[in-house]
C-alpha cells in the first residue's frame, strides 16, 4: 500500500529532478501554485490531503515524466528504481556515485556516443554525481566551457544530462548536429521535419535544425551553479 507521504515525496522528487519547487511544477502543470505547498498536506483538523488523480495527470503530462517513474519515485526499492529509470545498457557500470564527465569542446569529436547519444568510447573522466534523482544507466555529466552559455551557464559549470528522455517544449536540451556541432539550447518547438532552439545567450542567435541533421538530442536534468 502506497502511503501519504510516499505521493507527496514522489511529487517533491519529480519538482527537484525539473529544477522546480512544488510551487512551480504546479504551475507548469497548470494548476494553482499553492496546490502541492506542504500547508496543504494536511487539513485544519489534521485529516491528511492526498492529491488528485487529475492534477499528477496534469503533472506527469507537463514534465513529460511516465507512470512508471513516477512509482518508482515512491516505492524505495532502489533496483526497481533503476530498473525503471534505465532506458537501455549503458558502455560504463555503476560505479557508486560517479558517472561519465566530457568537456563541451571534446563532445563534437566523434567516438564519445553511440548511435542513441549514449555515452561510448575512451577518453571520459568521472564526476560524482550530484543530483538528487536516482542514478540511471546512461546519464552523464557536460563540463562548460567558455562563455557562450552566459548568463545561465558560466565556464566550468557542469550539466548533468539524460539521453533516451522524452524531451518538451521548454525544456533545456543538448544537440549534437550530423556535422559534431554540441549546443545546449531550450527547446521552443519540435515537428515532424525540424526543431526550434532557443539560445541561452541572447547574444547568439535562435537556431532551427532540420531533424535530419540532428545526431541526437538529450534533456538537460540538472546543473551546478
Amino acid at each position: 500500500m502506497l502511503s501519504h507521504d510516499q505521493i507527496w515525496e514522489a511529487l517533491d522528487r519529480l519538482a527537484e529532478r525539473h529544477e522546480l519547487t512544488p510551487s512551480g511544477l504546479a504551475r507548469r502543470a497548470g494548476l494553482d501554485p499553492t496546490s502541492f505547498n506542504k500547508s496543504k498536506r494536511l487539513s485544519a483538523d489534521g485529516r491528511l490531503r492526498w492529491p488528485s488523480t487529475e492534477s499528477i495527470a496534469k503533472v506527469l503530462d507537463a514534465t513529460g515524466a511516465s507512470m512508471e517513474e513516477f512509482l518508482a519515485f515512491m516505492r524505495r526499492d532502489a533496483d526497481l528504481s533503476k530498473q525503471l529509470a534505465a532506458p537501455q545498457e549503458s558502455a560504463f557500470p555503476q560505479q557508486g556515485g560517479s558517472i561519465p564527465l566530457l568537456g563541451f569542446a571534446q563532445a563534437g569529436a566523434g567516438g564519445f556516443f553511440d548511435d542513441g547519444g549514449f555515452p561510448a568510447g575512451q577518453g571520459w573522466d568521472v564526476v560524482e554525481f550530484p543530483a538528487a534523482p536516482a542514478q540511471k544507466a546512461g546519464v552523464y555529466a557536460l563540463e562548460v566551457q567558455g562563455e557562450s552559455m552566459m548568463p545561465l551557464y558560466r565556464d566550468g559549470d557542469v550539466l548533468i544530462v539524460e539521453p533516451g528522455a522524452q524531451v518538451r517544449r521548454n525544456d533545456r536540451v543538448v544537440v549534437r548536429t550530423n556535422e559534431g556541432e554540441v549546443m545546449a539550447k531550450v527547446l521552443l518547438r519540435q515537428s515532424t521535419r525540424s526543431i526550434e532552439l532557443m539560445s541561452l545567450n541572447p547574444e547568439h542567435p535562435n537556431r532551427t535544425l532540420e531533424l535530419s541533421d540532428v545526431d541526437w538530442i538529450a534533456r538537460i536534468i540538472w546543473a551546478s551553479q
